[in-house]
């Protein structure tokens, strides 16, 4: 047998003990050792980073979503730090348990996201208030424009819905004082928010005529007040900031 033969066997019986066969000349406690660090490694890491949707789980029925995303996800990746990008690939792309929770990828991607900003090496130069409706305008690369069927931000042990009534739009963003942030926002100032990051480096009065043409409903004289509101509000937060971005460091 040669070596990568042997290393798929020795990898597949750590997956899945009761699937596979004992490699040869390895001892069955050898083998029992290195598994339980490996898939304690895994528990580890997705513990920590889904804390919310962990405390959802009754302990056994959060061993075995672990063990099958240990055992059948195909990770593309050798980085620990990658692990829950992974996890939620599988969970969109793979997990077919009629019993989840419906909202279980969009918990796991909006704690996913507030982990991902929370470690960002990046570093962002606050926009002048005074340039707003001069500047080029962006979307901060330490902020995230989401929308989601549940309100993901409410779930808790206490607050378990299992439908969802309408859309729910966030903003996520860390602010100046490297704390990440959420923000409930409307259906408006999510198309507001969509149209800068869909479309940067454009100034604010295009972007509200971009938004008249959607909801023209709604004068452009009060939308372009109510605008201007959002968009200073934003970039107070940090949330917007002057394209093309100005990024001190990215360690």
């Amino acid at each position: 047998m040669n070596f990568q033969t042997y290393q798929a066997q020795f990898a597949s019986y750590i997956r899945s003990p009761e699937k596979n066969s004992l490699p040869a000349n390895v001892k069955p406690e050898r083998m029992a050792m290195y598994r339980e660090l490996f898939f304690n490694n895994i528990d580890g890491f997705l513990t920590a980073n889904f804390p919310v949707l962990y405390s959802l789980f009754a302990p056994q029925d959060w061993t075995n979503l672990v063990q099958d995303f240990f055992e059948n996800h195909v990770c593309t990746t050798p980085h620990f730090s990658e692990i829950p990008e992974e996890f939620l690939a599988y969970l969109q792309n793979e997990r077919t348990n009629p019993n989840d929770f419906p909202f279980l990828f969009e918990l796991a991607h909006y704690e996913w996201v507030e982990m991902a900003l929370s470690i960002s090496h990046t570093e962002v130069e606050k926009m002048s208030l005074e340039n707003l409706m001069t500047a080029k305008l962006a979307i901060s690369p330490l902020a995230c424009v989401l929308a989601y069927q549940f309100p993901v931000q409410k779930i808790c042990v206490a607050f378990v819905p299992v439908e969802s009534s309408q859309p729910t739009f966030l903003t996520v963003y860390r602010n100046e004082n490297d704390t990440v942030q959420f923000l409930e926002i409307t259906p408006l100032t999510f198309q507001l928010l969509q149209l800068i990051e869909n479309s940067p480096e454009q100034t604010a009065d295009f972007y509200i005529s971009a938004l008249n043409e959607l909801v023209s409903t709604i004068a452009l004289e009060v939308l372009q007040k109510k605008g201007e509101e959002i968009l200073l509000d934003f970039v107070q937060r940090g949330l917007i900031v002057t394209a093309p971005m100005s990024v001190l460091a990215t360690k």
